[in-house]
C-alpha cells in the first residue's frame, strides 16, 4: 500500500473565527481518492470556490471524471473548472496550456507528460513540471481567480495555449471567443471570453478575464476562432510567467470585476498563503486528538474533500452567495447535515439558492450544475435538504407559504415518474424503469415535506404526504420478504434475484434488492412491522452482512465496497449500518462501523470504496468520526454510532462542542454524557449538538 439560524453573533463566531493555529492542511492527502473509482479533483482551489485549478488529462473514460486519475500522467492543459467524485464528467472549461516549439501549432501537440514524481498536490497549491517540454507548472487560486505561474527554459518560441474547445467527450463547444486588449505597440495584454457549452449541463455559460504578467506579440487562433495562442517568444532560463484567469457565470465583465475585487496583484506566494490559510480556518472547525497519523491524514482529507462543492456561483456584486454543483441524491443523506454543524453561516444562502432555482425552473434542484438542471438520479432530494434546513432553523427570510409551496409544486409536477406515482399511489415497474428506485426515494422526501410542514405549522399538508411517505408498502413481498416492483396489475415482477441489479425493468438505482431493502429511513418503525418485529428485522440486517459479496448478471461500477451484500461505496446503503442503533443494537452497529473505517477508508490513491459523489462518501465518515449520524431526513435526531477519536473538538455556532471518547475505540458505546449529566437518547438532537458543550462517551468492549 502506497502512504503517500440562530443568533448573529453565533454565527459571527463561526464564520469570523481567528486562522486556526495548527496547519490542517499537513494532513490533506489530495491522492486520496485518485485510483480506483474515486474520481476526485486534483488541483488548487479555495473552501467552496468556483475556481477549481487543476490538470486535465488525455482520456476521456468513466475513472477520468474529474479529468485526473493516478494510473495516467499526461496533461492537456490545466482547466479552471472540474467536478469531484461525480460518476459523469463535463466542465474542464477555460484550459491553458504552457509550450514550446513548433508543436504549439497544432491542437495535437499541445499535451505532455506530467513528471508525478515531483508532484505537489496540498489545498490550495498544484505543481507539477511538464516532462515535454521542461516547463515547471504552478497554480494556486482565489474563490473567483486562478493564477498560473510557469517557469520555463532558455526558448524563442514559448506560448501560452488558451483552450476553449476542450471538454472531451463530456460536452460540445456550442458558441466560444476571445475578446482582446492590445497595448499601444499593438500587443496583446489581456484577454476576455467565453465558453458555451452542451454536456451533462445542456446550455452551460461561461466568461472569463485572463491576464498575463508580460504581453504577447501575437495572438494567433484556430478552430473558429476557439483555439488560440499567445505568443511570448523568447524566455531566458528559469524564467517565471504568470497568468491570471478570472471566472464569471454572467459576463467578461463580471469577471474582469470578480479579479480586480480578489486577485488585483501578482503576488504568487501570497495568493498560495491565503489559500492555505483558507483551508486551514475550514479544516480547523474539527480539532481531532490522535497518534495515529493516517487515520487523522483520512479524516482531515475527507473534510477537505466535503468542502470542494457546493462551489460559488455568482459574481462579487451578487446580492446574496449563490451556489452550484448540487449531487443532491448523494449529498442529502450527510454531506448536508453535516454542512448545518459546521458551516451555519452559509446555510440561509443555500436556501436562497434552492429557492432561486425553484422560481426559475418550477421545482427544488435534483442535480444542479452551472445553472442548468440535469435531472440526474431519482427522486426530490432538493426537497430532502431544503426541509432540513427549514426544521434547523434556517429559512433566510422566506415566509413559510413560499416555502411549503416550493415543496409542494416540486411534488406535483409531471415528471419523472411523478405522475404514475399520483394516479396509482406507487409507480409501476411496467410502466418505469427502476420504478422501485424512483418510487423510494420519492415517499423519502415526502416524509422530509411532512417534517417540515409540521415544523412550519400546516397539519394538512403534513397528513397528506405522511401517508404519501408510506408508498414503499406497495413493494413488500411478505413471501421473500423483499421490497420488489409491482406492476399495473398489483403482481410482481418475474424471475425475482436478489443479487441481480437488473432485476425486472431495472427496478433499483444503481443497486440490487438487497441494498434497497432498508431504504426506508424516514419510517423503521413501519419496515420493523413489515418484516414482523425488532427481532426479525435485526436477524435480516445480520444477514445483509453475512451473505455471499457476489452480483450477478450486468451489475454497474457504482455498486462498490461491499460487505455481505451491504455497499458502503454507493449511497443507498449509507445510513443502513445505523438502524442497528435504531433497534437497540449499538454493539452491532459499533462492529459494522469499526469495519468500514478499517477497510473502506485509508491512506492510499485508492482509499475511498466508491466515487466521492461530491463530498457525501468524505461526509459520512467525517459525521460518523463524531459518533452519530442522522439517519431520518429533515430530522433533528443524530443517532449514535462509534467514535474514531479519543477526543475532538467541534467549533458549532455556539462554541465548541468537545466530544470524548473513553475505554477501547474498537469497543461499543455503554453510556453518553452531556455536560456532565447522564444522557439517556439513543441520539443527541441537534440543538444540543449546535449549543456546544462536552459529550462524552463511555465505551466497552464487544
Amino acid at each position: 500500500m502506497r502512504k503517500i439560524f440562530f443568533l448573529a453573533a453565533a454565527l459571527a463566531l463561526v464564520s469570523c473565527g481567528k486562522v486556526a493555529h495548527e496547519d490542517y492542511c499537513s494532513f490533506v492527502n489530495p491522492k486520496i481518492g485518485t485510483g480506483g473509482h474515486g474520481h476526485v479533483f486534483v488541483g488548487a482551489n479555495v473552501p467552496f470556490g468556483l475556481v477549481q485549478l487543476g490538470p486535465t488529462s488525455i482520456p476521456e473514460d468513466w475513472d477520468w471524471c474529474s479529468g485526473y486519475h493516478d494510473s495516467d500522467s499526461t496533461v492537456i492543459g490545466f482547466s479552471h473548472t472540474h467536478l469531484s467524485g461525480t460518476g459523469i464528467g463535463d466542465l474542464f472549461d477555460v484550459t491553458v496550456m504552457p509550450v514550446i516549439g513548433p508543436t504549439a501549432a497544432e491542437r495535437s501537440g499541445a499535451c505532455s507528460y506530467a513528471l508525478r514524481s515531483q508532484e505537489v498536490c496540498e489545498p490550495g497549491y498544484y505543481s507539477v513540471p511538464l516532462e515535454r517540454f521542461g516547463i515547471l507548472a504552478e497554480m494556486t487560486a482565489t474563490s473567483r481567480v486562478g493564477i498560473h505561474r510557469y517557469t520555463f527554459p532558455a526558448s524563442e518560441d514559448a506560448t501560452l495555449v488558451f483552450d476553449l474547445v476542450n471538454g472531451g467527450c463530456w460536452d460540445e463547444v456550442t458558441d466560444a471567443g476571445f475578446q482582446l486588449v492590445r497595448n499601444e505597440e499593438g500587443q496583446v495584454t489581456a484577454i476576455g471570453g467565453y465558453r458555451f457549452s452542451s454536456g451533462w449541463a445542456s446550455d452551460q455559460k461561461i466568461f472569463f478575464w485572463a491576464e498575463v504578467s508580460r504581453p504577447a506579440s501575437a495572438f494567433p487562433t484556430l478552430g473558429e476562432g476557439k483555439y488560440g495562442y499567445f505568443k511570448l517568444g523568447h524566455t531566458d532560463e528559469g524564467e517565471q510567467v504568470l497568468v491570471k484567469v478570472a471566472l464569471s457565470p454572467v459576463s467578461v465583465e463580471g469577471a474582469r470585476a470578480n479579479m480586480a475585487a480578489e486577485l488585483p496583484g501578482w503576488d504568487f506566494d501570497a495568493t498560495r498563503k491565503a489559500a492555505r490559510e483558507a483551508w486551514n480556518q475550514e479544516l480547523g472547525k474539527v480539532q481531532v486528538e490522535t497518534s495515529d497519523v493516517d487515520r487523522k491524514t483520512v479524516f482531515y482529507t475527507a473534510l477537505y474533500h466535503t468542502m470542494i462543492a457546493p462551489s460559488v456561483f455568482n459574481d462579487v456584486n451578487s446580492d446574496f452567495q449563490n451556489y452550484t454543483t448540487w449531487s443532491l441524491w448523494d449529498t442529502y443523506r450527510a454531506a448536508m447535515p453535516l454542512a448545518t454543524i459546521l458551516h451555519p453561516e452559509k446555510i440561509n444562502d443555500f436556501v436562497k439558492t434552492f429557492y432561486h432555482i425553484y422560481k426559475e425552473q418550477g421545482d427544488l434542484p435534483v442535480w444542479h450544475l452551472m445553472g442548468n438542471e440535469t435531472d440526474c438520479m431519482v427522486g426530490n432530494p432538493g426537497t430532502i435538504a431544503f426541509a432540513d434546513f427549514i426544521i434547523k432553523g434556517f429559512d433566510a427570510g422566506i415566509p413559510a407559504d413560499d416555502l411549503i409551496k416550493a415543496m409542494v409544486d416540486t411534488d406535483q409536477r409531471d415528471d419523472r415518474g411523478l405522475d404514475l406515482l399520483h394516479e396509482y399511489g406507487y409507480i409501476p415497474a411496467d410502466l418505469y424503469r427502476e420504478a422501485v428506485g424512483n418510487d423510494l426515494e420519492y415517499a423519502i422526501a415526502d416524509a422530509a415535506l411532512a417534517n417540515a410542514a409540521a415544523f412550519l405549522g400546516y397539519p394538512e399538508v403534513e397528513a397528506k404526504y405522511r401517508e404519501q411517505s408510506r408508498s414503499y408498502r406497495h413493494y413488500w413481498d411478505p413471501e421473500t420478504r423483499f421490497l420488489r416492483g409491482r406492476k399495473t396489475d398489483g403482481s410482481f415482477t418475474e424471475s425475482f434475484n436478489p443479487f441481480a441489479p437488473e432485476q425486472g425493468n431495472h427496478d433499483y438505482t444503481e443497486g440490487n434488492a438487497w441494498q434497497y431493502r432498508y431504504l426506508v429511513p424516514q419510517d423503521v418503525e413501519g419496515l420493523t412491522e413489515l418484516f414482523g418485529g425488532r427481532e426479525s428485522m435485526v436477524a435480516a440486517l445480520d444477514t445483509l452482512f453475512s451473505v455471499s459479496s457476489e452480483l450477478e448478471g450486468e451489475a454497474p461500477p457504482d455498486i462498490s465496497g461491499l460487505i455481505g451484500q451491504y455497499a458502503h461505496g454507493n449511497e443507498p446503503s449509507h445510513h443502513i449500518i445505523y438502524l442497528y442503533s435504531m433497534l437497540g443494537e449499538p454493539a452491532k452497529a459499533a462492529a459494522r462501523l469499526r469495519q468500514v473505517y478499517d477497510q473502506m477508508y485509508f491512506n492510499d490513491v485508492e482509499g475511498l470504496s466508491g466515487n466521492e459523489d461530491v463530498g457525501q462518501m468524505s461526509a459520512w465518515y467525517v459525521l460518523s468520526a463524531m459518533g452519530f449520524y442522522q439517519v431520518e431526513p429533515a430530522s433533528t435526531r443524530f443517532w449514535f454510532g462509534l467514535p474514531i477519536f479519543p477526543e475532538m473538538k467541534v467549533r458549532v455556532a455556539g462554541g465548541d462542542l468537545v466530544i470524548k471518547a473513553h475505554g477501547p475505540l474498537d469497543g461499543s458505546i455503554a453510556s453518553v454524557k452531556l455536560n456532565g449529566k447522564p444522557y439517556d437518547k439513543p441520539y443527541i438532537d441537534y440543538a444540543d449538538i449546535v449549543a456546544g458543550g462536552v459529550l462524552e462517551y463511555t465505551l466497552e468492549r464487544i
